[in-house]
């Protein structure tokens, strides 16, 4: 059976030049007479490979000289603690905007004074607070964001002026997907599972100026950003597999067009899709229009029964991941950037084959 459409809403669908390269490299890697997930993490052929996945990352994000590239451990879940150790000294601002953020602001409180400055909760999160709303007094520590909300289907599209306070966002699910200034940014992470590779590696970009703001002696080593910028993210050993596999992505970004071609034909396929659900009674959007997201696409049939169905149906016409998040129910159609326009116009054929069936 040759491969099915993958929405899949993380770990998610990787480009096939990527998983045919990668099939190679397991066994071989350039040559060497041995895998890639065999090489020292000290050996010359993998620093090579750290340093133009940095180099890489750096020219297509259009990153300054000032910003460190760092390659991470334990998940984006690992940042929700390690960002308050490190850098929560007088308060930190949260806006709320789902199950993410709300696990970030979970971990924040272990650590120190921590308040929500914003919230879509009592609204089932199905929209941004616009950052007009956000009340920061100038003394905290930062403002947390996070970009993209994956079981919402809501996303960041107007950033805030935080007045000197640092903005920190966590990118997970939408990291290198559309053309952002990321050197407004003070820091972002983001798990690369969805958009830049495979499970095993976060990214974490940081700006120095506020790296130095770190208060870490009281901490592992393993938990400092200091150890990471210090050792070029080799302190222990690295995710070697994963992060080839990000190299492996941006390259495969990069020969695309670059980021204004990967926001091009994101923009078609979230296009495609909401202007289906949109024109067919059949289908409701859960997100407001303002705050939907370019990642996920969420909608809801008229009934569970439906939904189930529709699911069900999908799979058996290739169609993979279209199931929602067990909190929000309905369906949830993620395309992230290895999904295929191709991918996208197959399934509003089907969508719209659904509707007439069982309208």
């Amino acid at each position: 059976m040759g491969r099915k459409s993958n929405f899949n809403p993380g770990p998610a669908v990787l480009p096939e030049d990527v998983l045919k390269q990668a099939q190679s490299d397991m066994m071989n890697f350039r040559g060497l007479g041995t895998g890639i997930m065999e090489i020292s993490h000290r050996s010359k052929e993998f620093i090579a490979l750290l340093e133009h996945t940095q180099a890489t990352l750096r020219r297509l994000l259009s990153l300054d000289d000032s910003t460190h590239i760092l390659f991470c451990q334990g998940g984006a879940r690992t940042q929700f603690a390690m960002v308050p150790m490190n850098f929560l000294h007088t308060s930190g601002a949260y806006v709320d905007t789902g199950v993410w953020s709300d696990k970030a602001i979970e971990e924040s409180q272990r650590v120190g004074d921590t308040k929500v400055i914003a919230t879509s909760k009592e609204q089932k999160y199905n929209h941004i607070p616009h950052p007009h709303s956000y009340t920061l007094n100038g003394d905290e520590s930062y403002l947390h964001l996070t970009s993209n909300n994956t079981i919402y289907g809501t996303q960041v599209h107007e950033w805030p002026e935080t007045n000197g306070v640092p903005l920190i966002v966590d990118m997970s699910s939408d990291i290198a997907s559309r053309k952002l200034d990321y050197n407004q940014f003070d820091m972002v992470y983001a798990g690369a599972q969805k958009n830049i590779g495979t499970a095993g590696v976060t990214l974490v970009l940081l700006k120095d100026e506020f790296a130095k703001k770190a208060k870490f002696d009281h901490l592992s080593h393993m938990l400092r950003y200091d150890t990471f910028i210090q050792s070029n993210s080799l302190y222990n050993t690295p995710p070697v597999w994963s992060i080839y596999i990000v190299s492996l992505v941006l390259d495969w970004l990069e020969a695309q067009g670059g980021i204004d071609k990967v926001e091009e034909n994101n923009t078609k396929k979230v296009e495609l899709l909401y202007s289906t659900v949109d024109e067919m009674e059949f289908y409701t959007g859960t997100a407001q229009k303002d705050s939907r997201s370019m990642m996920n696409v969420t909608f809801r049939l008229p009934t569970e029964e439906l939904d189930k169905r529709f699911v069900a149906d999908g799979l058996e016409a290739g169609f993979i991941g279209l199931k929602g998040h067990r909190l929000s129910g309905g369906i949830r159609v993620s395309c992230y950037n290895a999904v295929t326009v191709e991918d996208v116009e197959r399934l509003v054929d089907f969508m719209k084959d659904f509707a007439k069936k069982h309208g």
